[in-house]
């Protein structure tokens, strides 16, 4: 039996999710994995850090948290109050890093997983910004240092799109994809069908906890932006960033045109594409459409996301996530460790 050492950058919903969840599968672990695992550091930016090498209690520490406690209390060291002295002096083998995206840089997140893959760990990003701006740097520093770069939550959560490439799509060439890649837009046009205005629906989004912190984020196409450039660079092999992405909001959106799209037996939805270029290079788009009823993207409703894939071997290839949440988003962070733990 193997055991290994975690640390966790951020202990929100996602986190959270991830620490129960951990506890939940401890048994398939040890039965299938042949793993144990125990958490020695946890950093917050507003709910304090604790760091014990032994091993700090997820029960205790989920508590603390919901009670709106400090975590300090579960350190038996001084907390560092930065977040790369929390590295350093952490002792993990694996590093979770979910601190809030920067559609921008990527940062501070790109820095803290450059600062655990240079002391050792793997590391482990829910953090689309990272992947956006830093891919190949990360993932060369994590070769040079014989360790792994994992990030299959950063887009549409838990399903497996990144795996799939790398283990079940072999000798294949993606030519584009299109799809519905922020389920929050996606839920906020399906309220403003039923009739609310786009505040009253942003704020039913806030309330539920699916926007980004920030959630014009989601509303002017910010996050939908930087999902395509994670699967631009990553999956088609051409490094993108956001203001490279024909970009498009859906504030634009009225009530009179989700009635008028109705009348003619369609939806309006923000829709996601790339497409590589003869020359080299991908075009992509965000963009408010209107969606006919023969679309797979026309039934996909509240929460759900879809995309679909054009290789050269397989002209249409969809996956659709139905109505995520912090949960799914945790199993893609637990994937990632068990792909770490077998060496894949």
């Amino acid at each position: 039996m193997t055991e290994y050492s975690l640390a966790f950058i951020g202990f929100g919903n996602v986190g959270r999710a991830f620490a129960r969840l951990l506890m939940r599968k401890e048994g398939v672990l040890q039965a299938q994995f042949n793993a144990t695992c125990k958490v020695t550091g946890i950093a917050t930016a507003h709910h304090g850090t604790a760091i014990d090498p032994s091993g700090i209690s997820l029960p205790r520490a989920l508590s603390l948290l919901e009670s709106g406690q400090s975590l300090a209390a579960l350190s038996v060291q001084p907390a560092p109050a930065e977040i790369l002295d929390f590295i350093a002096q952490c002792p993990a083998d694996i590093l979770f890093e979910n601190s809030p995206v920067n559609h921008n840089t990527g940062q501070p997140a790109v820095d803290y997983l450059k600062a655990a893959l240079t002391k050792g760990m793997h590391a482990v990003t829910a953090n689309k910004g990272p992947v956006a701006y830093a891919f190949n740097e990360l993932s060369s520093l994590a070769s040079s240092q014989g360790r792994r770069f994992m990030f299959e939550s950063t887009v549409m959560d838990g399903a497996p799109i990144f795996s799939l490439f790398r283990d079940s799509l072999p000798a294949t060439h993606l030519l584009g994809f299109q799809g519905i890649l922020n389920s929050c837009t996606n839920l906020i046009i399906g309220l403003m069908e039923d009739g609310k205005t786009l505040p009253e629906a942003v704020s039913y989004a806030q309330s539920i906890g699916i926007t980004e912190t920030d959630p014009s984020a989601d509303v002017d196409g910010w996050d939908a932006a930087i999902k395509v450039c994670v699967l631009a660079t990553v999956l088609m092999g051409v490094p993108i960033k956001p203001n490279q992405v024909n970009r498009t909001g859906i504030r634009a959106i009225t009530s009179a045109m989700i009635a008028e799209a109705r009348q003619a037996g369609e939806r309006w939805k923000l829709v996601c594409t790339a497409k590589g270029r003869i020359a080299g290079g991908v075009e992509a788009q965000v963009a408010p459409q209107r969606i006919p009823a023969g679309s797979p993207l026309y039934s996909i409703n509240g929460t759900s996301s879809f995309v679909q894939f054009e290789l050269d071997v397989l002209p249409a290839l969809g996956i659709v996530e139905g109505n995520p949440g912090p949960e799914t988003t945790a199993f893609g962070l637990l994937a990632d460790m068990i792909n770490i733990i077998r060496g894949r």
